[in-house]
């Protein structure tokens, strides 16, 4: 999909061409979050925060680096890395009640209903935990979030060429840890993350 006239930038200048770039990008954004906690609150946090972070950050994308589609799961990934050293640094009380916004019965509704489908794709997030840093990145943006490799390669911003290599590798690793478990990656989440997908040009 081709992005919005005048990328980014136009679009953190003009509140027309936000709203346009918001419409288009909101659902991915929002999926992307929901497979990665498990708090409809969060979620909704940290999606308004990722297009905050559009508006503060427009200035650095570059066209020629990847599409608008990879620069924002770029900036998606930062948010919610953020997000976890966060939390990582909290006591479980402020978990609890820092960065919540009151949500409607119907808002909460909608993100768990968006939680729930986004179920396997947390499973297999959590399948991968073991994996190196950079090689389960890729695989998480090419498997689970769906973006090529080419644009996921540019999301975390190295090679075409590394980023096959650490999805092969990946991949590799997940089989063995499958089979050294006996387990059939047919009947289990992992099979989507370890099989190459039609999108992965």
């Amino acid at each position: 999909m081709e992005g919005i006239r005048g990328g980014p930038q136009a679009a953190a200048r003009d509140p027309e061409l936000f709203e346009e770039f918001y419409r288009r990008h909101v659902d991915a954004m929002t999926s992307f979050v929901a497979r990665r906690v498990a708090d409809p609150h969060t979620v909704a946090d940290l999606t308004a925060e990722i297009f905050l972070a559009v508006l503060d950050s427009a200035h650095t994308y570059r066209p020629g680096r990847g599409s608008e589609t990879a620069w924002l799961y770029g900036i998606a990934r930062n948010v919610v890395s953020s997000e976890r050293r966060r939390v990582a640094r909290e006591t479980a009380r402020d978990r609890r009640i820092s960065g919540r916004r009151l949500l409607e019965p119907d808002d909460i509704a909608r993100l768990e209903d968006k939680l729930d489908a986004q179920s396997p794709g947390r499973r297999a997030l959590a399948a991968l935990e073991r994996l190196p840093a950079g090689e389960r990145a890729v695989l998480e943006l090419v498997a689970v979030d769906q973006l090529t490799v080419a644009e996921a390669a540019a999301a975390l911003g190295i090679s075409q060429v590394a980023a096959r290599v650490r999805l092969h590798r990946a991949r590799k690793s997940l089989r063995a840890t499958a089979d050294a478990a006996g387990a059939d990656l047919r009947d289990t989440s992992l099979s989507y993350v370890t099989e190459p997908t039609g999108g992965e040009a």
